[in-house]
């Protein structure tokens, strides 16, 4: 059972899904629900001895094409709301085991093909006013299902980080006449502190205001709303800088480095093309080797974050580690 309950205090909506509780945790090492189904064996989620990549709704989902009731009926100031939408699962290698910064690059252009093919797809359902793609990768980001996967999100409102977003974005354009997005992208070109790499069609980078030790930000160069508004080139170049951005990571302290990855686009909704600016947003929870960052009380409680650490020190530390150019291969 799922549902929509509105948060008047902050103007949110959030959801219930009771049935979440009963979803795969930490299966044994003999069986993965996300790997291919062997000769003879129990069916995983992909009947078939292999696989390329698969997209798959989830048998658990947050929100459902057809969802139920609401349990309660609400009132006036706290309304309830079918949660009608859609959630997929991205499956990027029938590897298990695979390590994605060790891929070639073709894999990567197949799954920004993917991505891309999804957003579009999706958008166009009337009851979706956000198509959100991310990864949640490691355990120590409470990954439960080790092989390699993302999520996508079909939400019927846009979620509330990306709306205040969008909003500040849309009236910095009122202000300026400029995007607020390509006017921050320009300022770390010109100061150049942060920069990690870039190339023809976007530029990774260290943000000025970085919450998480080893976050970093990958900016579409020119005004790119969406996926909906990428070429060949787009395709080819977004999956060398992910591949090579991921590459660092793992190759930063000599791990599989775990992170929250988060795409950020143009919404469903129509009109909003000139102050949405596509960018991917990770968020590592590492702050050194052997530390972690947890989100405590002015995290979590007062939604301010503090770092400590200095971004332009962490952006150079990236920029040094390999590889430091774009991985073609």
């Amino acid at each position: 059972m799922s549902e929509l309950r509105w948060n008047p205090i902050l103007k949110e909506w959030m959801i219930t899904a009771t049935h979440r509780q009963d979803r795969t945790f930490n299966p044994p090492e003999n069986y993965c629900p996300l790997c291919p189904t062997e000769p003879g064996g129990f069916e995983t989620e992909v009947p078939r001895e292999d696989y390329d990549l698969v997209v798959f709704e989830n048998k658990f989902p947050s929100l459902e094409r057809n969802p139920g009731e609401p349990v309660l009926s609400g009132t006036e100031l706290t309304p309830v709301q079918k949660s009608k939408g859609v959630c997929e699962v991205v499956l990027f290698t029938s590897d298990h085991d695979g390590v994605m910064s060790k891929k070639p690059l073709s894999r990567f252009i197949k799954l920004v093909k993917v991505w891309k093919d999804r957003y579009e797809v999706l958008g166009l359902r009337e009851e979706i006013d956000y198509v959100y793609i991310f990864e949640n990768k490691g355990k120590e980001v409470g990954v439960t299902l080790d092989h390699p996967h993302g999520q996508i999100y079909g939400y019927p409102f846009i979620p509330p980080i990306l709306e205040k977003e969008l909003n500040n974005s849309k009236e910095h354009l009122a202000k300026t006449g400029r995007c607020l997005f390509c006017d921050i992208l320009k300022q770390e070109k010109d100061d150049q502190k942060r920069i990690i790499l870039k190339n023809d069609s976007f530029t990774a980078l260290v943000p000025f205001f970085a919450r998480y030790a080893y976050e970093v930000n990958i900016y579409a160069n020119e005004h790119l709303a969406s996926f909906k508004d990428f070429g060949e080139q787009e395709i080819k170049d977004l999956a060398a800088i992910l591949k090579t951005v991921i590459k660092k990571y793992d190759n930063l302290f000599g791990f599989v480095f775990p992170y929250i990855m988060s795409i950020h686009q143009k919404p469903s909704i129509k009109g909003t093309e000139d102050y949405s600016h596509f960018h991917i947003e990770f968020y590592p929870p590492y702050r050194t080797k052997d530390k972690l960052k947890y989100l405590a009380g002015s995290e979590a409680g007062a939604g301010t974050f503090i770092n400590g650490t200095l971004p332009e020190n962490k952006a150079k530390e990236l920029k040094n580690t390999a590889p430091k150019n774009i991985c073609e291969k």
